[in-house]
């Protein structure tokens, strides 16, 4: 009887503010432009590659883009990866065969090697938002660099969230000696210069996805303890957390079981401001240089390229547009959020 009034609590506190949130049209639509943007970039070898997708020689199938094969494989003269790329090699499976192109023909790391060309190159039939100053094309940048910061910044809002739900549980649901440590330490800790110590750190540490992934998840779970303790303080002394207490059942089960499904209905109203001051702090770090190692897809190495050449303003405008959607996709997914759940009360919603 009692779990099933905690069940069909639990479900509620889900599902009305979801079919609220499908009511904020601008929202909802949001939501689905961001994820077809996340889905395409997860593709970004189908979309933007400088290998074919499959190509035929003599009759036999290669799939190029999953598997490496030597020159000599379609009538070159060394054992070294193809390049497919290279008129000779271009000529020999094209008269032997023929080869499916993705629709870019660039990955992020190709440079351009057409005599005679100037870089930074303007937009054209052949790089549609152009090139940086090293012939590599913007658009396929531009979504392997949109790929890499969603997953690192997803990566970090789920680690910070994690470990900020479970100390804001904790706090709120102890109280006491423990709330008021934790409470002091967070108002130290937060009142830290951020971005300084990165900088710091990064320059001790030669950075790569875990390290600066780690690092940055030392100064960025504090973002939700605030909203976590405040309902479980609320929560503490409702009858069914009494009551549960009365009955001898452990506190972890109180707290991850009982009280913290209801919490969850509010915290995650934060997540996708989260996530875009993770995408910020990590285009900043890039920018200046003490991000991700050099030679990764990154928005803010781009960024750093359209200072360097501001007679370029392709460059600038490209990663400006991308950057702008991107934060304003997550703050009307925020702003949605928040309004689906601005009308709940856990007094109505508890068992």
């Amino acid at each position: 009887m009692k779990q099933s009034s905690l069940s069909s609590g639990s479900a509620s506190a889900w599902h009305r503010p979801w079919r609220k949130f499908q009511s904020n049209r601008r929202g909802y639509w949001s939501l689905l432009v961001f994820m077809g943007l996340f889905v395409a970039a997860l593709g970004a070898e189908i979309i933007a590659n400088d290998r074919p997708l499959l190509l035929s020689y003599q009759h036999r199938l290669y799939v190029p883009v999953l598997f490496d094969y030597p020159e000599t494989t379609f009538g070159g003269d060394f054992a070294s990866f193809t390049n497919y790329r290279d008129p000779y090699i271009r000529d020999k499976i094209n008269q032997n065969g023929w080869m499916v192109w993705p629709p870019i023909k660039f990955s992020y790391v190709t440079i351009g090697n057409n005599p005679g060309q100037s870089y930074p190159a303007p937009p054209s039939a052949e790089h549609w938002l152009g090139t940086d100053d090293q012939g590599r094309d913007i658009l396929a940048q531009l979504l392997y660099g949109y790929r890499y910061s969603i997953i690192f910044g997803l990566a970090l809002t789920v680690l910070s969230s994690g470990i900020g739900v479970i100390a804001g549980a904790i706090q709120g649901y102890l109280g006491g000696v423990t709330d008021l440590l934790l409470q002091r330490f967070i108002e130290i800790w937060s009142g830290m210069p951020q971005l300084f110590l990165l900088i710091i750190l990064a320059a001790i540490i030669e950075p790569n996805f875990w390290w600066l992934l780690g690092l940055m998840v030392l100064f960025s779970w504090i973002a939700l303890v605030g909203v976590v303790r405040t309902e479980f303080v609320r929560a503490r002394n409702f009858e069914y957390v009494l009551a549960a207490r009365a009955l001898g059942i452990a506190p972890p089960r109180i707290i991850f079981r009982h009280i913290l499904p209801n919490a969850l209905v509010a915290t995650v109203t934060f997540l996708p401001f989260i996530l875009n001051g993770s995408l910020t702090l990590l285009v900043s770090l890039d920018f200046l240089g003490f991000g991700l190692p050099p030679g990764s897809p990154s928005l803010g190495a781009l960024l750093s390229q359209a200072k360097a050449n501001i007679e370029s303003p392709w460059i600038g405008l490209s990663i400006f547009v991308l950057l702008a959607l991107v934060l304003c996709l997550l703050i009307f997914i925020g702003e949605a959020l928040r309004d689906a759940v601005s009308e709940r009360s856990l007094d109505t919603q508890r068992p």
